[in-house]
């Protein structure tokens, strides 16, 4: 019940819809009692084995004054205009009911679809959101492929599993409900019995939706795993190949895959067993209460009359499909509730880094950054102890050192993709926890050592998060960066698309455009990690010149794999294991015999 609440959340915005869909479902029922409770009556009178009644009966909600009344008007039809006028009426006045019924049906199914779409896209809306504003070491634990899973397959599933079967746990049970109103106004007694009976075969069904549902969570992790190595295979595809490994992924899919078939098939099963399993127990308790209403006329006292018995059974068969639908939807939704924890696992995932309650007000930057005391860990050790460094405006700051020292994460903090454990940063004397994020993050620009483009144009790649600016700041830009003369010479020049994560480039030509791109957001502080480290000789220099143009009158904060593209900083520190062991500038460290001269050394020779 506590996830079906869950779902429910989401019909929310949708409840004028949902509360139609009611009320048509709930004319539709009351059209169907109806176009039964009159033909037994009828025709119980047409052919003579009823008494018509002489004198007219003031009509009550009641069965009884109800059948007594019907009796009258009816027979009174029939004395006056003979049985072909009063059988032509019943049969109007029965596809008149019908006709209601069926109208009622469509447009109770017809205001279901937006509710059933619209839940869909909230939740993906929501999931794109929330993947969106989860901190960066969430993403280091989780697989991309099971995220993606989740995004796709999960929200499927549950627009395949729950929101097609919401529709059924609505409106059956308030079919039910009319229809068991109708019941008791015939006989209470056997109404009652069928309140004992129902409750029994509902939880044999409920106990096998259970072990279907746990049985779903394994098959959608698995599915998650099968496109976390399809993810995966797609980005190593050289290395497979250059490695012939093919036969290798091939096995490991197949094994992964032969798994996931071997659960979706144990799904499958106990699936199928909803419908036969609904079916036996509704003609059992069909039989059942038979028995008990056929001894209820026969048995002292008489307290059941046989046209009541026969009405008492038309109403309660149309209970059992409505019955059967429910216990399928009932499975169905098991089987949907495992995706909906998966995704909920996801919204549900707190986000640490976020806004202040009273952020500071931030006016640029105007003096300086300081790293004040800053330890930070990733999950036991840490791999930054105690640092201290000040950046002043205008000034370039370089940091070096040997892989896993702590330079990128010195990087990562500053804009807060993750916090200081302990320590501060402040920016203006301002700690940067008190800021708000976008305020924080709209002071600095980043270019990467892997340059992040996105499958669009060249215009709108470099214009990602300044939408407002114009073709023609987009040139200088570009211009400034060094990419203007190979995106002019290209099929539609500004307005290629470049492919995915800028596959139709070269390495050079892709740093230089998320160059531009930072150029053109024309902040006061940069941030550069290793941004040459990966090119050729030729591109480097481009890219170099290129970066030089970007860092001209900002602070820039430089993580540097090569020693000669920071030979002019203002500040080099260099970190060895978490902590700042050296600093000053490239003169003053190569007169030093430490770790910089011998990392100096190690790329002279």
């Amino acid at each position: 019940m506590k996830n079906i609440t869950k779902i429910l959340r989401y019909i929310k915005p949708y409840k004028t819809t949902a509360a139609i869909s009611i009320l048509f479902t709930i004319i539709q029922s009351i059209a169907a009692i109806f176009s039964m409770a009159m033909v037994i009556p009828f025709l119980r009178i047409l052919f003579k084995m009823e008494q018509v009644a002489l004198e007219p009966v003031k009509f009550e909600f009641d069965f009884d004054t109800a059948i007594a009344w019907f009796n009258y008007n009816v027979g009174k039809i029939i004395e006056e205009s003979g049985p072909m006028r009063g059988l032509m009426l019943v049969i109007g006045l029965v596809v008149v009911s019908s006709f209601i019924k069926t109208l009622s049906f469509y447009i109770s199914k017809a205001t279901m679809i937006p509710i059933r779409a619209g839940i869909v896209k909230d939740i993906r809306n929501k999931m794109y959101e929330k993947i969106t504003r989860l901190h960066l070491g969430y993403f280091s634990e989780e697989k991309k492929g099971d995220i993606i899973s989740r995004m796709s397959q999960d929200v499927q599933e549950i627009e395949l599993s729950i929101i097609r079967s919401l529709e059924l746990l609505f409106k059956n049970p308030i079919q039910i409900i009319v229809f068991l109103v109708g019941m008791i106004g015939i006989s209470y007694q056997l109404t009652l019995f069928v309140f004992i009976m129902l409750p029994i075969s509902g939880l044999i069904i409920g106990r096998i939706g259970r072990s279907l549902r746990k049985t779903s969570f394994k098959g959608q992790r698995r599915m998650g795993i099968i496109i976390s190595v399809l993810e995966e295979t797609l980005g190593g595809l050289r290395i497979i190949k250059a490695f012939n490994a093919e036969d290798k992924m091939n096995r490991r899919f197949r094994d992964i895959n032969s798994f996931y078939t071997r659960i979706l098939s144990k799904i499958f099963r106990r699936q199928e067993l909803a419908s036969p399993a609904s079916e036996f127990l509704g003609t059992v308790v069909m039989v059942i209460v038979l028995w008990f209403g056929a001894s209820m006329i026969f048995g002292e006292g008489g307290s059941l009359t046989g046209s009541q018995l026969i009405a008492f059974l038309l109403i309660f068969s149309q209970i059992i499909n409505p019955a059967k639908a429910t216990s399928t939807a009932y499975y169905t939704v098991q089987k949907g509730l495992a995706s909906l924890e998966r995704i909920d696992k996801v919204l549900d995932t707190e986000i640490p880094i976020t806004d202040p309650a009273e952020p500071a007000n931030v006016d640029g930057f105007n003096h300086t950054i300081e790293y004040r005391n800053v330890s930070f860990k990733y999950q036991d050790e840490f791999v930054l102890k105690n640092v201290n460094l000040t950046i002043k405006k205008g000034q370039t700051v370089a940091l070096v050192g040997q892989s896993g020292s702590g330079k990128s994460t010195m990087a990562d903090l500053l804009p807060r993709f993750y916090d200081v454990v302990d320590g501060q940063i402040l920016i203006d004397g301002v700690d940067i926890r008190d800021m708000k994020l976008k305020d924080l993050r709209s002071l600095m620009g980043n270019v990467n050592q892997e340059p992040i483009l996105f499958n669009d144009s060249f215009a709108n790649n470099i214009k990602f998060g300044n939408d407002d600016a114009t073709i023609e700041e987009v040139k200088e830009a570009a211009r400034i960066a060094n990419a203007n003369e190979f995106i002019e010479t290209s099929k539609n020049g500004y307005y290629t698309n470049i492919g995915d994560r800028g596959g139709k480039l070269s390495g050079g030509q892709r740093q230089r455009v998320s160059i531009a791109r930072a150029i053109l957001q024309n902040p006061p502080i940069m941030i550069l990690d290793e941004a040459t480290s990966a090119l050729d000789t030729e591109s480097e220099r481009l890219v170099q010149d290129a970066i030089i143009k970007l860092m001209k009158n900002r602070t820039s904060l430089v993580i540097a794999h090569r020693l000669s593209t920071i030979k002019h900083a203002d500040e080099i520190c260099v970190m060895h294991e978490g902590e700042i062991v050296e600093r000053g500038t490239h003169d003053d460290l190569v007169k030093i015999d430490g770790h910089y001269k011998k990392l100096h050394e190690m790329q002279i020779n």
